[in-house]
């Protein structure tokens, strides 16, 4: 993928991209970028493009057309499903992926990850015997053991509990205040209200609004609406 040049203050930024699958058109010519230290929710109906855009800045998969400011090496990649071997413990799991993916020093970057999740004292726990929240902790750690400046995560919250929900982005927000840029996709939109500096409204695989909540509220010109009412008359004006 080649580079695209993106304004020195960008974590990450994606112009132009295109994906195509045969005939249908899974992305059309979106660009944004994401600040180091911004929290940046993709939201949209299913089959918007949201995953589909993620595994592109993520590396997963090359764009048709368009570049991508960061290779797959600069960015941390957490899927849905945790990626993760249920039978082994914590830290297995961590030091297992530190040396699949090359990392130069994995006792280190265990013990860091380890610190890091607040996992410590779960280190030699089997996996599966973990909270879904904490399994989803050490998925996100996974993508962290190469200290990208970049963390994307497709749909993190999904299968979480209210409680977990909120312990999970606790951490993720302490990332951010650590100056991790985070993209991540949801259906939660009051998620993305609460936990995101921008959102990204994705359709058919076009960008139709970035900016802050706030600001996609005001798109529909109506103060009495809540979020997801703002989301769905957006959506709805814009034939969606």
């Amino acid at each position: 993928m080649t580079a695209a040049p993106s304004a020195p203050s960008a974590a990450i930024a994606a112009t132009g991209v295109v994906k195509t699958f045969g005939d249908r058109r899974a992305l059309r010519g979106v660009s944004f970028s994401a600040a180091p230290g911004e929290v940046a929710a993709i939201i949209g109906p299913n089959g918007a493009g949201k995953t589909t855009l993620l595994s592109i800045l993520g590396g997963l998969q090359p764009p048709t057309a368009g570049t991508v400011s960061r290779s797959a090496s600069e960015v941390g990649w957490v899927p849905q499903q945790p990626a993760v071997y249920r039978k082994l413990s914590v830290a297995e799991n961590l030091r297992l992926f530190a040396r699949l993916e090359g990392v130069e020093d994995p006792d280190a970057a265990v013990a860091r990850m380890l610190a890091q999740t607040g996992l410590e004292d779960r280190a030699g726990e089997e996996l599966g015997r973990l909270s879904g929240g904490n399994q989803q902790r050490v998925n996100i750690a996974i993508g962290l053991l190469g200290d990208p400046p970049v963390l994307l995560l497709d749909e993190p919250s999904s299968s979480l509990d209210p409680r977990q929900r909120e312990r999970l982005w606790e951490f993720i927000r302490g990332l951010a205040t650590g100056g991790t840029a985070v993209v991540f996709s949801t259906h939660n939109v009051q998620e993305a209200e609460r936990f995101a500096d921008t959102v990204l409204v994705l359709a058919d695989g076009e960008l139709l609004f970035s900016g802050s909540p706030r600001g996609l509220e005001a798109e529909v010109g109506d103060g009495d609406r809540d979020f997801e009412a703002a989301f769905v008359e957006f959506l709805r004006e814009r034939g969606h």
